[in-house]
């Protein structure tokens, strides 16, 4: 029996008996919540190990619900919508989602998202006693332990996609990391135009930890290429 727990939010009554059979077959536990409130209702009383969420809810829109989970939780949470433009993907991501998925779908790639979000959620899990547990870098300071980040000694808000952006920059200083690269690792081989969703998380970071973001100090843009963590005396 697989161990991880899956809420499936959907209001399609065909959709989420799909989701809902594939996830049986292949041993995955789940819930299910066909709109915004009892959504947020399960999330806090089982506290599931991923969300699957639609955008499209009849009481609220998701980019809400995410917002709602976020200012508790950073379980991932992954899309599943028939909105196909790249602001709505945008605006999901930016909120706090860690993937999107476009409906229709077929039940083998919604599969290789969850091992994907599986395989993060183990990394994350996962701390060598000989790695650095705490990255200074000039004023800013990461602590990779309790998910928080720093600057001038104040925390940082920083968005899930904006936070994992940054450990990835943080544990890779120093080195020109490709846009392919970056991609691939943050949200996996999922979703089209990711380089253009990836600058745009990467302006809002930048935002908050850059002094003035249009002369960076900390993130090196490489143009057509990637981006680079300086390191900072």
């Amino acid at each position: 029996m697989n161990k991880s727990l899956i809420l499936v939010v959907e209001d399609d009554t065909s959709v989420r008996n799909l989701i809902t059979t594939t996830l049986k077959a292949h041993e995955y536990r789940y819930l299910t919540a066909p709109n915004g409130q009892s959504a947020i209702l399960e999330v806090s009383s089982h506290n599931p190990d991923i969300v699957l969420l639609d955008l499209g809810l009849p009481d609220m829109d998701g980019v809400e619900i995410i917002k709602k989970i976020r200012t508790w939780s950073s379980m991932p949470i992954i899309i599943i919508s028939a909105r196909s433009e790249d602001t709505d993907k945008i605006d999901a991501l930016d909120a706090g989602a860690d993937d999107y998925l476009t409906k229709p779908f077929s039940v083998e790639e919604l599969l290789a998202r969850l091992r994907v979000t599986q395989r993060r959620l183990s990394m994350m899990q996962k701390v060598s006693p000989a790695e650095t547990v705490v990255f200074v870098n000039g004023k800013l300071r990461v602590d990779y332990v309790a998910g928080c980040a720093y600057l001038n000694e104040e925390e940082l808000h920083l968005t899930p996609i904006e936070y994992k952006l940054l450990c990835l920059l943080t544990r890779n200083i120093g080195k020109v990391l490709t846009h392919t690269f970056i991609t691939q690792s943050i949200w996996g081989s999922s979703w089209d135009n990711n380089i253009a969703s990836l600058r745009v998380f990467m302006a809002t970071l930048r935002k908050k930890i850059e002094k003035e973001p249009n002369s960076p100090q900390y993130i090196q843009t490489h143009i057509g290429v990637g981006y680079r963590m300086l390191k900072v005396e």
